[in-house]
């Protein structure tokens, strides 16, 4: 069996890589160690119910503060992604299990004990399962609808690129009020930093979701400090809004380890704040860009301020 704590069982394939510096990180950055009376609870829930999380296995440095409030991200489908993006700290590999029938009514019990308003659910890409997911997906909005049927429900999907298009109409017929999925990156790095998907059928896929149902709200996301340039961000964010993404997330890149791809630069607060006023310039409804924003940092809050942002949209 493999120990997945373990950096080169975590990432066989990065095992040979040579190492890359890891530079300190700016005061901007920096964050407290977890702790918490409701950072246990949320922990205690979710080993409870056998679940995992993204927020542990992708080390998000925003743990501490949303596990203190009751939010976590449930991963489904196990914890080993087919895929080896260098950027990802997420175990890789062939995964060991097959898909778990109960997981969907274990991730809707612990959201309803959690008693979650918005819960977001993403999971591994799953190459080794014919439909990617998608029904897996499609049981878990189910699930959690019938047993918290006032919970607002955001999903972070693979993009099932080696399945049939069709799979996609599974998960939008489950009506999942916001459906993300991260374009990671400018067109230009996807070769060394997300070998194994396409950034145009990243981009479709998006497109497809609104295509099929206008009301459900469309989210992608980027990290920055990988190398791009300013004008690439810029075209990224035209790509998105052709597709009429709706929100928009910028956040800085973190290298998990030294094998992990290489960390360019720290982007400067400001910068982030330039991000953010041209994106609403561009028509977003939304857009959440500082350093420690990840796809789904505060996620309820900003749901209400998509919506609302939508009502006055139509309303004008």
């Amino acid at each position: 069996m493999r120990d997945l704590k373990l950096p080169e069982q975590r990432h066989p394939e990065k095992a040979r890589r040579p190492d890359n510096p890891q530079p300190k990180k700016p005061s901007w950055i920096r964050v407290k160690a977890p702790v918490g009376k409701g950072y246990m609870e949320t922990k205690r829930t979710m080993r409870e119910h056998g679940l995992v999380t993204v927020c542990e296995e992708a080390g998000c440095p925003n743990v501490g503060e949303c596990w203190n409030q009751g939010h976590a991200t449930m991963m489904i489908m196990g914890e080993v992604c087919t895929r080896a993006c260098t950027f990802c700290n997420i175990a890789t590999g062939k995964p060991p299990e097959q898909l778990d029938p109960f997981e969907p009514g274990r991730v809707a019990d612990a959201v309803q004990k959690l008693g979650l308003n918005h819960v977001v659910v993403t999971s591994v890409d799953r190459d080794d399962v014919d439909d990617g997911g998608a029904e897996h997906f499609a049981q878990t909005i189910r699930a959690i609808r019938h047993r918290s049927p006032d919970t607002t429900i955001e999903i972070l999907t693979p993009d099932f690129l080696n399945c049939d298009p069709s799979v996609l109409e599974t998960v939008v017929a489950a009506k999942p009020d916001v459906f993300n999925h991260n374009l990671e990156t400018v067109p230009g790095l996807y070769p060394g930093v997300r070998p194994g998907a396409r950034y145009f059928h990243s981009l479709r896929l998006l497109q497809r979701v609104k295509e099929m149902d206008p009301s459900i709200f469309t989210k992608s996301g980027i990290m920055v400090g990988l190398g791009e340039e300013r004008a690439q961000v810029h075209q990224v964010m035209d790509d998105m809004r052709a597709a009429e993404i709706d929100f928009l997330t910028i956040g800085q890149y973190l290298q998990p380890t030294p094998k992990h791809h290489a960390l360019d630069r720290f982007v400067t607060p400001e910068e982030f704040a330039a991000y953010e006023k041209a994106a609403f310039g561009k028509g977003f409804l939304m857009v959440s860009a500082t350093p420690l924003t990840r796809s789904s940092y505060h996620a309820g809050d900003d749901f209400a301020r998509l919506r609302e942002a939508r009502e006055r949209a139509l309303a004008s």
